[in-house]
C-alpha cells in the first residue's frame, strides 16, 4: 500500500500551531494511506507555543504522525515583518535538510512513505520553492477564516491593480466592500498589519502566492462562512477545503487546572461569564480594574484569565491584589475566581460556562461556536477587530463589548473601556433564551455535525486526501 507523506510547516505562533497539529492528526485518523510530519520552527512567538510543542514532545502520537523541533534561530525576536522573512530563509536549509532524507528513505525501501506534499502556513508560503525544489505539490493551511483569505485577496487587488497605498486606512471611517461579507465595513477594522508599510507587503504578498496553491485548506466550514466560501470560488483561487471546526480539547490534570474545574462543577449551569484574551491578549492596570469593577456590579459568576498588563504600566501581574481594586478579590470571594492561565476548550466545554468574553481569535470563536457558548466581542490587535466585525455583525452569532477597539489607538497608547460599557456587554450574553444564545446552540449543533461522516467537513477531508494521493506515482 503507498503512504503519501504531507509536512506540514505551520507558523510559529500558538493561534497557528495548534489548528495545524490537529489538521495533521485527522488526515492520519481519516485515512491510513496518509502520514504527517510537522516541522515546528523556532523561535516561537510566545511562551504558550513553547509550552504546547513542549507538551508534544512528551505526547503518545497517533500512528504515521511526528513532530520535528527545527534549530532555534534565537537571533531573530522582533516582530516586525522582516522578522518572518528572516525565519522563513533561516529555516529553508533546515526544511530542505530533513525533507531530503524523506525522499532518500523512500527511494531505499519502497514500503516508506512517499513525499507528497507540503502545508505551508498562510504566512510560510515563501517557503513555495522547496515544493518546486522536490517536485512536488504545495498547500496552503489558514488557520484564520474563509472571510479573511476574501479580505486578503480584496487588499492585494487594491495594492497590485489600483496601485492604493492601504496602509492610509488606519483609523478611517470608510466603508469597504470586501466580497466576502455581506455587509460593507469600517477600513479601520481590517488587520492591524495593514497599517505598517513593512508588514502589509508580507500580507499583499501571502495573497499573492495563495493563488499558485494546489488547494487552500481552511479551518471553518461552509455551514458558518457559506456567502465567503462562494464569494472565493468566484475570484479564481485554488480549490477551498473547509476542514473545520478544528478543536482541540486537551485534559491538562494538573493541580491548577484541577481546582478550576471542581470549581466550575459546583456553579449551576450557564451561571458563569468567562474572560479569556488570548496568550497575549492583556490590559493596563486602569483598564483591569474597570473589568473588575463590571464583574462586580454586574453580579455574575465570573472565570477571569488575567495575564501581566501591557508594558509600561506595572512590572507584574502575579499579585492580583496589586493589579485589582483594592478588597476586590476579598468581596468576589463567593462570586468568582481571577487565575493566571486556563486550558480554555475544556472551560468552555464546561455546562457552567454562559458566556465567554474574547478577543475573537478566530480558534477562539469556532471552539465558543463548537460549545454553544455566545461571545461578547473585545478584539485586540491583529485580525481580531475583523474577526469581531464578521462574528456580530456578518453572522449575528455574538454579542459586543467593542468592536473596534485597538490596542494603543489613542494618543497616550491606551483607550479605556468603560466598567458600564463591559458590564452591559456581559449582561448581554448572559440572558436566557436571547436570540444570540439561540443562534450559537443552533450553530453548535451544525458545527458538529460538520465534522461526522457525510458532513460538509468530512467530505472536504476526504477530498482533500483524495488529491493528495494522486500525487504519488
Amino acid at each position: 500500500m503507498k503512504i503519501a507523506e504531507l509536512v506540514f510547516i505551520p507558523f510559529p505562533a500558538m493561534g497557528h500551531v495548534v489548528p495545524a497539529v490537529e489538521t495533521a492528526k485527522l488526515l492520519v485518523e481519516f485515512d491510513n494511506r496518509v502520514s504527517t510530519t510537522v516541522l515546528l520552527m523556532k523561535p516561537a512567538i510566545d511562551s504558550s507555543t513553547i509550552k504546547y510543542t513542549e507538551s508534544l514532545a512528551a505526547s503518545t502520537l497517533p500512528d504515521r504522525m511526528r513532530f520535528i523541533e527545527l534549530p532555534s534561530l534565537d537571533e531573530l525576536r522582533s516582530r516586525k515583518g522582516i522578522w518572518l522573512d528572516s525565519l522563513i530563509e533561516g529555516q529553508k536549509p533546515h526544511v530542505r535538510e530533513f525533507v531530503s532524507k524523506i525522499v532518500s528513505k523512500s527511494d531505499l525501501s519502497p514500503d516508506s512513505p512517499r513525499l507528497a506534499g507540503f502545508v505551508f502556513d498562510a504566512f510560510c508560503t515563501g517557503m513555495k520553492d522547496l515544493a518546486d525544489e522536490f517536485g512536488v505539490p504545495w498547500y496552503v493551511f489558514s488557520s484564520s477564516g474563509a472571510a479573511f483569505l476574501g479580505c486578503l485577496s480584496y487588499l492585494q487587488v487594491l495594492h497590485d491593480e489600483q496601485n492604493m497605498d492601504i496602509t492610509e486606512f488606519k483609523n478611517s471611517d470608510a466603508m469597504l466592500e470586501i466580497p466576502s461579507f455581506v455587509n460593507p465595513m469600517a477600513a479601520r477594522l481590517l488587520p492591524s498589519m495593514t497599517f505598517r508599510k513593512d508588514s502589509v507587503l508580507v500580507l499583499v504578498g501571502a495573497a499573492r502566492r495563495l493563488r499558485e496553491a494546489s488547494g487552500i485548506v481552511v479551518n471553518t466550514f461552509i455551514e458558518l462562512e457559506s456567502y465567503a466560501v462562494n464569494s472565493l470560488s468566484k475570484i479564481g483561487i485554488p480549490p477551498l477545503y473547509p476542514v473545520g471546526p478544528i478543536v482541540n480539547v486537551g485534559s491538562d490534570k494538573s493541580n491548577d487546572n484541577r481546582e478550576i474545574m471542581e470549581w466550575l462543577d459546583d456553579q449551576p449551569p450557564s451561571s458563569v461569564v468567562f474572560l479569556c484574551f488570548g496568550s497575549l491578549g492583556s490590559f493596563c492596570v486602569d483598564q483591569v480594574k474597570e473589568i473588575a469593577y463590571a464583574l462586580e456590579h454586574s453580579g455574575k459568576r465570573f472565570l477571569w484569565v488575567l495575564q501581566k498588563p501591557s508594558k509600561g504600566k506595572t512590572e507584574s501581574a502575579s499579585d492580583f491584589q496589586e493589579t485589582l481594586p483594592e478588597g476586590f478579590l476579598d468581596r468576589t470571594t463567593e462570586l468568582g475566581k481571577v487565575i493566571g492561565w486556563a486550558p480554555q476548550a475544556e472551560i468552555l466545554a464546561h455546562r457552567a460556562i454562559g458566556g465567554f468574553v474574547s478577543h475573537c481569535g478566530w480558534n477562539s470563536i469556532l471552539e465558543s461556536i463548537y460549545f454553544g457558548v455566545p461571545i461578547a466581542a473585545w478584539p485586540i490587535y491583529a485580525e481580531q477587530q475583523f474577526n469581531a466585525f464578521q462574528l456580530v455583525i456578518e453572522l449575528g452569532l455574538g454579542g459586543e463589548i467593542k468592536i473596534d477597539y485597538i490596542e494603543g489607538s489613542n494618543s497616550d497608547g491606551y483607550e479605556i473601556v468603560s466598567a458600564d460599557s463591559i458590564k452591559k456587554g456581559i449582561e448581554g450574553i448572559m440572558e436566557d433564551d436571547s436570540e444570540i444564545r439561540k443562534r450559537v446552540k443552533n450553530m453548535s449543533q451544525v458545527s458538529k455535525q460538520a465534522l461526522t461522516a457525510g458532513g460538509s467537513s468530512h467530505s472536504s477531508l476526504g477530498r482533500l486526501i483524495a488529491d493528495v494521493m494522486s500525487n504519488i506515482p
